[in-house]
């Protein structure tokens, strides 16, 4: 344009000088999008179209968009040399030009502000304040040019120049920034994996979408992957132990469906044919708005060790239940016996009577069709006592089934019969009807029933007969089942938490590992067990002040449809 000899070569210019207006308007709106992360899309796009727009109209209308028709020349100094400036009829399509400047101003100081809101300042005014003053610059030096209020030539170029300087710092600092970034992820990576490994965690990450696993080389091996093997829940899911993969796949799907938290405890079957335990957690993310798709990210750990001392523990705390319940059968002995004795002491009267009335001559026989009738009611009697003393004594391992809870007591108090009857033990029963099921193994809950009751006892031994009450009770709850077994004996002392320590005892020769083996097996049936002393007052059966007497509440969680 400046060395244009003729209005037409001028014009010709001043048309294609347009182009690269249009690709500074659009490259940067959308510099100011991406790298200073503001802007109103809405006046971006506006400006885009319009831009767009005019240089549609400035291909089509006129000579070029500024001038319907350049009608001469003039000469203008400019450092030191003389250049062509333009006489001619204005556009009226320019005014959408400029409109389109007047907007793309608007946008860079708005998009300014905002930046300077959000706390970047130096950015704010390094980048976005150099970009709005020297867009301002162009605007008006073009507006003077045209209005021939100047005699100069367009000089958009070292304006943008200017622009694109403080673009390029702006973009090499980001890049220095970037890599000292990397440098920092890398030592953060390096100091994860170093404590990672240290903690014998297993680091990976699933992206839900691709099915994509990723897993570090200690998560590979606690997931059962050799170092080749391709890596995807399919696989993962095939390593996992047969009767714990349909599980850990519903539990997995149910954290990605609700984007939530994953925990799980599984086998898994390594590549030497060796099975290990493994815990895993998870958390699930969402898809980001800048594309990251979504995924869930965990750690794994090897827990053979704990679950192995968790199974041995499991065994001697069955062998130390089993020993318990002996030594309190043990103290049932006498009883048991007597109980034992009695239809055995029948059943021999009725088989001598029986002998003699069919020594007779006539033998009469309906008399001993009585006595045979009378022996298999004592037999059966007898074979009961025996059956309750055989499933006490059975030793074998935990059974969790839906039960009655008054069944239990009944059970119970029909195997302590005699031994209450021989302490003169006067019993009272307040059984809640249509309770609930729970969830427990009955040999295990009559052991501890006839520990409490065994206790009960001990506690009333120093009472005169007339005051020796026992008291059993059964309460449905909001969730559980409660049952209580209350005295009128001794109390209890001033911390009732003692009495269901290891080794406290009041017995001249107990161990005192009773009750602390009966609150061990409640809390195995997700139970609770305690106790509580009676007002001084007196207790609900009417004992007077002097046998305070306390109570221990035993509450076990109610069956749901779910359990």
């Amino acid at each position: 344009m400046m060395r244009a000899e003729t209005p037409a070569e001028y014009s010709t210019a001043l048309r294609w000088l347009h182009v690269p207006i249009w690709v500074i308007f659009v490259t940067t709106v959308g510099f100011i999008l991406v790298q200073l992360r503001a802007g109103r899309r809405w006046l971006a796009w506006t400006i885009c179209t319009l831009r767009t727009f005019t240089l549609l109209l400035n291909f089509t209308v006129g000579q070029n968009l500024n001038y319907l028709e350049v009608t001469h020349l003039r000469s203008i100094r400019f450092l030191g040399e003389s250049v062509s400036g333009a006489v001619g009829l204005w556009n009226p399509l320019m005014l959408l030009g400029q409109l389109s400047a007047i907007l793309c101003l608007v946008f860079l100081a708005d998009a300014t502000a905002a930046v300077w809101r959000r706390g970047d300042r130096r950015q704010a005014v390094v980048l976005g304040g150099t970009i709005v003053f020297f867009a301002l610059a162009t605007t008006v030096q073009a507006a003077l040019v045209l209005g021939q209020m100047i005699a100069a030539p367009f000089t958009a170029s070292p304006f943008y120049l200017a622009v694109i300087a403080a673009m390029g710092y702006e973009l090499t600092r980001e890049v220095l920034r970037t890599a000292q970034l990397s440098d920092s992820l890398r030592e953060s990576e390096e100091r994860m994996t170093l404590a990672a490994d240290a903690a014998g965690f297993g680091v990976w990450m699933w992206e839900s979408a691709s099915d994509r696993l990723w897993a570090s080389e200690r998560g590979r091996h606690q997931l059962g992957f050799s170092s080749g093997e391709a890596l995807n829940i399919g696989a993962m899911m095939q390593h996992i132990h047969a009767d714990d993969r349909e599980a850990v796949h519903r539990e997995l799907q149910l954290a990605g469906e609700a984007r939530g938290e994953w925990r799980s405890e599984y086998r898994v079957r390594l590549p030497d044919g060796t099975c290990r335990w493994i815990a895993a957690r998870g958390r699930m993310y969402p898809e980001t708005t800048g594309g990251m798709p979504a995924r869930m990210l965990g750690v794994t750990v090897d827990i053979t060790a704990r679950k192995t001392a968790e199974q041995a523990l499991e065994m001697q705390r069955d062998e130390l239940v089993h020993l318990a319940r002996i030594t309190t059968l043990n103290e049932f002995s006498n009883s048991l016996a007597h109980e034992l004795n009695q239809p055995l002491a029948i059943i021999l009267t009725n088989a001598q009577a029986a002998q003699r009335l069919l020594a007779q001559s006539p033998p009469d026989l309906a008399e001993a069709r009585d006595i045979l009738t009378d022996i298999v009611s004592e037999d059966v009697r007898a074979g009961e006592v025996i059956r309750r003393l055989r499933s006490l004594l059975k030793h074998g391992r935990s059974h969790l089934l839906p039960l009655s809870v008054n069944t239990v007591i009944e059970d119970v108090l029909r195997i302590a019969h005699s031994e209450l009857i021989g302490r003169g033990i006067t019993v009272h029963t307040a059984l809640a009807a249509s309770l609930p099921m729970t969830q427990g193994d009955r040999i295990q809950l009559q052991q501890v029933l006839l520990n409490l009751i065994l206790n009960a006892c001990e506690a009333m031994a120093a009472n005169p007969p007339a005051s020796r009450h026992l008291r059993l009770e059964s309460a449905h709850l909001e969730r559980t089942i409660r049952i209580s077994v209350s005295d009128s004996g001794c109390g209890l002392p001033s911390d009732p938490e003692s009495i269901f320590k290891p080794f406290y005892t009041t017995k001249s020769d107990g161990l005192g590992l009773g009750l602390a083996i009966c609150r061990s097996i409640v809390t195995a049936h997700q139970g609770r067990l305690w106790a509580e002393a009676h007002a001084v007052a007196g207790n609900a059966s009417g004992v007077a002040a002097e046998h305070p007497g306390a109570t221990v509440h035993l509450e076990l969680p109610v069956v749901t449809e779910n359990d």
